[in-house]
């Protein structure tokens, strides 16, 4: 059995990635919003597009035409108006890792078993790592650190090519949440948070007007235009305290359904979904002194409020899978490399003179208790 170990085909290769691949896609929580066109929350680009500069990923935003059009029976030849679109080139690169065992004393098991359980820790570490990634990259926070906010020591993911696209959220798509106005403060950074700012249902209406009022379009369901939004499960604990919250709730699900306060599903009001996840960014794992507020030492969450093309996502080809002996094939290691590229999309806003501004999320700063 061991010596058959690094003898698989090359199409018992393809099969055993893509077979990985689609264990990861089912465990990963940001590909419940993939979608191929721009009108999907994460436009997933699964084919390199040929240009003068060589085969790239690229994700198409367009613009609103400017123009009044022309009245009555004025000439309109010439007088049309140009399409203006921006093409966001997202850096794809290759994320690989691997397992290995001790050798046929330390391991008594087949290495049917060995390649089974390879795949699935494999699988759910792909998932994992995209899902961190992706809200690192909506949150425009480095891959220097983790999405609690503690230094990410001796981790490669700083070094993929599509890291150095990282941005900071922009002025006109950053907000502080005051609690005690029930307002939202644009422009602020973290270190303006206070403890009293806690998420409150009032911010969720306040930012979808604010949404609206800046043009980022929603994404499609059903007909109706609805905005993501994504919280840490303790920001949600809050929320689930806030009675305005709790009131909406219970009028916007019907009867027929469980009731999405105890179920802990994801739960739409007002065309607004909300989702909790683990890895919204916060500052949970951050040194005292890092975290929000003018001392940073106020703990706190970076809210992400979402709408279409709010991240884009290169996706090319199925993993890599490959098997090899080591020490005459008494130890046995299986590694997998993906290739995937993110990138937060950014353009120049005709509603906010032309500025560049993030395309489709809105990041809020609120504390959490």
């Amino acid at each position: 059995m061991l010596t058959n170990f690094g003898l698989l085909t090359t199409q018992q290769k393809t099969i055993w990635g893509r077979d990985l691949w689609r264990n990861a896609r089912n465990q990963s929580f940001i590909a419940k919003f993939l979608g191929n066109g721009p009108h999907a929350l994460v436009q997933h680009i699964t084919e390199l597009k040929k240009s003068e500069k060589g085969a790239r990923a690229v994700i198409t935003l367009l613009a609103d035409l400017t123009g009044d059009g022309i009245a009555g029976d004025r000439t309109l030849e010439g007088n049309e108006e140009q399409m203006i679109t921006f093409d966001q080139v997202i850096r794809i690169d290759q994320l690989r890792h691997a397992n290995r065992h001790e050798g046929r004393m330390a391991d008594q098991k087949s290495i049917v078993e060995f390649r089974g359980n390879s795949k699935n820790v494999l699988a759910y570490w792909l998932s994992d790592r995209i899902d961190q990634m992706a809200f690192l990259t909506m949150a425009g926070i480095s891959y220097s650190q983790h999405n609690n906010g503690a230094p990410r020591v001796g981790s490669d993911l700083q070094f993929l090519e599509f890291a150095q696209d990282v941005t900071a959220p922009t002025n006109n798509r950053r907000f502080r949440w005051d609690n005690t106005a029930k307002a939202l403060v644009s422009a602020a950074a973290s270190n303006a948070v206070t403890a009293t700012d806690t998420v409150a249902w009032e911010m969720f209406v306040a930012l979808k007007a604010a949404a609206k009022n800046a043009y980022v379009r929603g994404v499609m369901d059903n007909g109706e235009e609805t905005f993501h939004a994504f919280l840490t499960p303790t920001a949600m604990a809050n929320l689930k305290l806030d009675p305005t919250y709790l009131l909406n709730l219970r009028h916007s699900q019907s009867a027929s359904k469980n009731d999405a306060l105890f179920t802990g599903s994801s739960v739409k009001i007002d065309g607004i979904y909300l989702h909790e996840f683990r890895h919204v960014p916060s500052t949970v794992g951050a040194l005292s002194g890092s975290k929000y507020g003018a001392s940073g030492t106020v703990e706190g969450a970076q809210i992400l409020f979402c709408g279409a093309q709010a991240l884009g996502m290169a996706d090319i080809g199925a993993p890599e899978w490959e098997e090899k002996g080591f020490d005459y094939d008494n130890q046995q290691g299986i590694s997998t490399g993906k290739i995937i590229g993110f990138l937060k999309p950014q353009f120049g806003s005709i509603y906010e003179n032309n500025t560049v501004q993030d395309f489709g999320v809105l990041s809020i700063y609120v504390a959490t208790k």
